[in-house]
């Protein structure tokens, strides 16, 4: 073998014995981070990125890379013992594939097979928002909603051509859907495919069209639509309506329609996955002496034991007394209501006195160190 000007192992970074499966991988994951489009302006990316089309060019065709692995790259450029092949160029490799690989990462699409033009297409989901109480989310309900909705035209039962007439063929596409474009690039002269811009996909063209659609195939009217929203339905989630969407082309289904559900705050009660969360306030005395308080839920009031020398911000938990799962009616979340210890803002004298008499009693200690003080860390 002759010694090499360039080495086209090296530029992707495999080794000589590499199959072909790892050597469009290598050539991938370069093309991707060099390209010009997601480099613009870096003429050392354009470059790292023409080296490695090169390569792939040579390395992915079998007949080449034996010419190359025989007589290097001077197999290519007119020099090599091989005769010479006229300098290099991307025509002679199998690039399509790969290009469209490409294009489709970098631009977040991907190349369209020919048979999805022309085919049924299922219609667009339509999304739309209902506002509902803190409540309604967490037990349910029935709504119902009003939205604009695509019906089949009555008169030319969806055609959109006039009555005693039918689409024509698109002269553009000859029927297809789709028009092909050659388009220079690194690789070469490469064909795309892209909708045709005549007909919109659909092979036909109307010529008279329908005076109740105007060529569309349906009418908009507004439509009443019953929604159950689900209990433990949280906000933003949505509700899924099936076939209630736009229509689809060519035969395809319709669409569906997206409920998303708006929940109101609630004034005492918040909400994080399952579980409730709500702040209860109690009196010096009741937390002092215990006894029983009244707490609200979502499911009422109910009745709680305060212990005796509840502190403030103490937490109580009153089980299945949550949110319901939306996998499982059966299964709520907990409900968490924090006590705190309320502080008069206003006194009467003999309230006043009370007191007076009452922290005489401390020593003026706060009852929350009176077991320190036991303890002998107050004298």
């Amino acid at each position: 073998m002759a010694e090499s000007k360039k080495d086209y192992y090296e530029t992707l970074g495999v080794s000589k014995d590499a199959d072909d499966a790892a050597i469009k991988k290598a050539y991938r994951a370069l093309a991707k981070k060099y390209h010009p489009d997601t480099n613009p302006g870096d003429a050392a990316a354009a470059e790292k990125f023409k080296q490695a089309s090169e390569a792939y060019s040579v390395l992915s065709d079998s007949d080449k890379r034996r010419q190359y692995d025989q007589f290097g790259s001077a197999a290519f450029d007119g020099s090599g013992g091989a005769g010479g092949f006229g300098g290099f160029d991307f025509n002679g490799a199998d690039m399509g594939d790969i290009f469209g690989d490409i294009f489709g990462d970098i631009f977040g699409g991907g190349r369209r097979s020919s048979a999805h033009y022309n085919g049924p297409s299922r219609g667009a989901n339509v999304r739309t928002s209902i506002r509902i109480t803190f409540e309604e989310a967490i037990f349910g309900c029935e709504k119902e909603i009003e939205i604009n909705y695509k019906e089949e035209c009555a008169t030319c039962h969806g055609s959109g051509a006039k009555a005693g007439t039918s689409p024509v063929t698109c002269p553009k596409c000859n029927g297809k859907g789709k028009i092909m474009y050659t388009q220079q690039s690194f690789f070469g002269q490469v064909q795309n495919v892209q909708t045709c811009p005549d007909c919109g996909g659909t092979g036909t063209i109307i010529k008279d069209k329908c005076p109740d659609c105007y060529g569309a195939g349906y009418i908009t009217k507004r439509k009443k639509f019953k929604v159950t929203i689900p209990g433990g339905i949280d906000n933003g989630q949505s509700v899924r309506l099936g076939g209630a969407g736009e229509p689809g082309t060519n035969g395809g289904e319709r669409g569906d329609l997206l409920v998303e559900a708006v929940v109101s705050n609630h004034p005492i009660f918040k909400r994080q996955d399952t579980s409730i969360y709500s702040t209860v306030s109690i009196s010096f005395a009741k937390a002092a002496l215990g006894g029983a308080i009244r707490i609200k839920t979502v499911d009422g009031e109910v009745e709680y034991e305060v212990k005796a020398g509840t502190q403030t911000d103490t937490k109580v938990r009153l089980k299945g007394k949550g949110v319901p799962s939306l996998r499982n009616r059966a299964v709520r979340g907990d409900h968490y209501v924090t006590l705190v210890v309320s502080v008069p803002e206003r006194l009467t004298e003999v309230q006043k006195e009370a007191l007076r008499k009452f922290d005489d009693t401390m020593n003026g200690i706060a009852p929350e160190a009176e077991k320190h003080k036991k303890k002998g860390l107050f004298k």
